[in-house]
């Protein structure tokens, strides 16, 4: 079976995929300090849970934290006897190089999310991701990821405003009741939300408009339902796009093995 793990900049995400179909999705915070003796405790004892079978004999990994991919290269090399592609490494192949900068280093997490997004909705797409940050990726009619949009992710500006105005309390991200807040906690999930919806819709506007082609939209990362309350934001709505990228890159690597 294939390990499949998504380390991001607040968790990490690993889904077991049986080359059909994902058995088991599970999330743990991002942490560099866990060893790899930790990881294996934590993940096969949920994976007992699950009913699982422990026989995992090939991974590949997506980190945006440089700092954990040493454990977690321990613990493949340690518990499962493999060794795991990395993306963003030069031994992991990409079935649709990116075109930008030349020294741009793009992020393993948009590399992972454009192959997923092709490989399910075909190209000229914008991939809208709610992480710690929120970024849009453009994926042109090949596949390629051919550059994109990084903002403050939704969390880390309620924190920031939080943090910056002693005044300001910490609230839930959610949809209000109406635009027009008549407290101090309704005004801010206001300004959040609605402040969201008119930057992603904003942002895919002026990206359409310089792409100069239909394009449609996918929306990705845990907050992407939530925001597409407040108005048609996406064409689809993506909950495992990432992991489904994994294995996309995983199944690459394994057909042009030697090429």
């Amino acid at each position: 079976m294939l390990l499949c793990i998504d380390c991001g900049n607040t968790n990490t995400v690993f889904s077991v995929w049986d080359g059909t179909k994902f058995l088991c999705t599970l999330r743990t915070s991002t942490e560099h300090q866990r060893t790899a003796d930790q990881y294996f405790v934590w993940l096969s004892t949920l994976m007992e849970h699950h009913r699982l079978e422990l026989a995992i004999d090939e991974v590949i990994i997506s980190s945006t934290v440089p700092r954990v991919v040493f454990n977690l290269r321990v613990l493949c090399d340690r518990y499962f006897n493999t060794r795991p592609l990395v993306v963003g490494k030069p031994d992991c192949l990409l079935p649709h190089p990116p075109r930008v900068d030349g020294g741009t280093q793009v992020g393993p997490d948009r590399l992972v999310n454009t192959a997923g997004a092709f490989d399910r909705h075909g190209g000229d797409l914008i991939v809208v991701d709610f992480g710690t940050a929120t970024t849009f990726d453009v994926v042109a009619h090949d596949g390629a990821y051919v550059g994109g949009v990084i903002a403050p992710g939704v969390n880390l500006s309620l924190e920031a405003l939080h943090h910056a105005a002693a005044a300001l309390p910490h609230v839930d991200v959610t949809k209000p009741q109406a635009v027009i807040g008549t407290n101090t906690v309704a005004c801010m999930q206001s300004g959040i939300f609605w402040g969201y919806v008119g930057l992603v819709r904003g942002i895919c506007e002026r990206i359409r408009g310089e792409y100069d082609r239909t394009m449609r939209i996918v929306g990705t990362g845990g907050l992407a339902p939530l925001f597409s309350q407040g108005d048609v934001l996406f064409d689809r709505i993506e909950d495992d796009l990432t992991v489904h990228g994994l294995t996309v890159i995983h199944r690459y690597n394994k057909e042009n093995a030697g090429a």
